[in-house]
C-alpha cells in the first residue's frame, strides 16, 4: 500500500503532497515518474499550452488564398505558394496524387 509523499515543485519550489491514491493512479496508467510540478503549476502550464495551440495541440497555420491550377476554384492552402509550381484545391490534389 502506498503512502503520501511530499514532493517539491520544480517551477515554484513549493512542497505538495503526492497522495497514495495519486500514486496508485500513476502506477495503474504505467507512469514511472513522479509529478515534478504542484497541481497549481500543472494547471497553469496546461492553460498556457492550450492558449498557444488550437485543435489537437497544433499551432494555428497561416492560410494563403490561391486559385486551383486545375479547376479554377478559389481555395486556401497552408503554405506560401511559389510561382514555379501549380497549386491545387483539395479535390484536384487528391485526384492527381501519385502513390
Amino acid at each position: 500500500m502506498s503512502q503520501d509523499k511530499t514532493l517539491t515543485c520544480r517551477d515554484c519550489g513549493a512542497d505538495f503532497v503526492f497522495t497514495a491514491s495519486e500514486q496508485d493512479f500513476f502506477a495503474e496508467k504505467g507512469f514511472t515518474n513522479e509529478p515534478g510540478r504542484c497541481p497549481e503549476c500543472r494547471a497553469a502550464r496546461k492553460a498556457q499550452n492550450r492558449g498557444m495551440s488550437r485543435g489537437g495541440g497544433f499551432q494555428q497555420r497561416e492560410m494563403h488564398d490561391v486559385v486551383c491550377a486545375a479547376c479554377g476554384v478559389e481555395t486556401q492552402v497552408p503554405f506560401r505558394p511559389s510561382s514555379d509550381r501549380p497549386v491545387y484545391c483539395r479535390d484536384c490534389f487528391q485526384a492527381n496524387k501519385r502513390y
